[in-house]
């Protein structure tokens, strides 16, 4: 069945009121764009900080109705909606229906990180060659939310992770994915050998997402997610965090408070350049503390002093 696509640009100012509008008169779906993708000094927004929601200062706004809507007569609900609201820029188009996940799945080939870390999404096989004994397979199905792999800062975090299982250092050990989104860090080291992984986030669609992705893991038993607020005080040997530089500084206590004395962290969601503010925010308890680039992308890992 085909819908009926509106596309309007706007400000952050003005997003909260042509939302409304539009769920007003029935939009089944209104999504937000940056207006200035393609500038070269725009700040792409990967994932908000604790208690954020950053929006960009000028953005396009696209909202999905029915198919055979009238534009006109949705135009007339929307003056009536708010009259206060310029609709002169709105332009519409038809789109066809199709599973746009299952379209984007289609495209997402299987990953290897470090020596044997595998990510590999459902509707694929391990690659021919690759040492089906010896690997570590995520299976996975990320929807379009959170974190595949695909990502320079889940890609240093998962190279990390298959560093530290060929070191010993994962076998048998307690790890803690504070910003785990889909559960991807967890459950690669549960598959490297980790005893049981425990994840936080914020949202509650990321809970949801890692704890359907450890039962289809078949690790539901060595694996919970927790709200920040509900998550259990308590010390872990490996800690990886892959989040925001500025939440990273702002939790600096929280997260060292986490790593148990002579434990392992590694912090990214890191552009080049902040590292240095990382690094100086936790030098007061951690050793060793050191930066590895992949793109525009950072990760600092650090040894908890004793």
């Amino acid at each position: 069945m085909p819908f009926l696509e509106l596309t309007l640009p706007c400000t952050e100012a003005q997003q909260p009121r042509y939302e409304r509008a539009l769920e007003n008169v029935g939009a089944l779906a209104v999504t937000l764009a940056d207006q200035h993708a393609d500038a070269p000094d725009e700040q792409a927004i990967f994932e908000p900080g604790v208690g954020e929601q950053p929006l960009w200062n000028e953005m396009q706004l696209t909202a999905l109705f029915e198919g055979g809507t009238s534009p006109e007569l949705l135009l007339y609900a929307l003056d009536a909606a708010d009259e206060g609201l310029d609709w002169s820029r709105a332009s519409f188009r038809e789109v066809e229906d199709q599973d746009w996940e299952r379209a984007w799945m289609d495209q997402y080939e299987p990953l290897r990180f470090g020596r044997r870390t595998w990510i590999v999404p459902w509707n694929h096989d391990l690659p021919e060659g690759a040492d089906a004994k010896d690997a570590a397979v995520v299976r996975l199905d990320p929807g379009l939310a959170f974190g595949s792999g695909t990502h320079p800062t889940t890609a240093l975090c998962l190279q990390w992770l298959d560093e530290l299982a060929d070191e010993g250092a994962l076998q048998g050990q307690r790890v803690l994915d504070f910003g785990c989104g889909s559960g991807i860090l967890a459950l690669a080291a549960l598959k490297l050998g980790a005893a049981q992984a425990i994840g936080v986030d914020n949202d509650p669609q990321a809970l949801t997402a890692t704890d359907d992705n450890a039962q289809r893991n078949g690790v539901a038993d060595r694996l919970v997610a927790y709200s920040p607020e509900n998550e259990p005080a308590d010390t872990y040997p490996v800690v990886v965090a892959n989040i925001l530089a500025s939440a990273l500084v702002t939790l600096a206590d929280t997260l060292a408070a986490r790593v148990a004395p002579g434990g392992r962290i590694a912090m990214s969601g890191i552009l080049a350049g902040q590292e240095v503010e990382v690094i100086e925010r936790y030098r007061a308890d951690f050793d060793d503390l050191r930066a590895q680039q992949q793109e525009d992308w950072m990760r600092v890992t650090g040894v908890r002093r004793r």
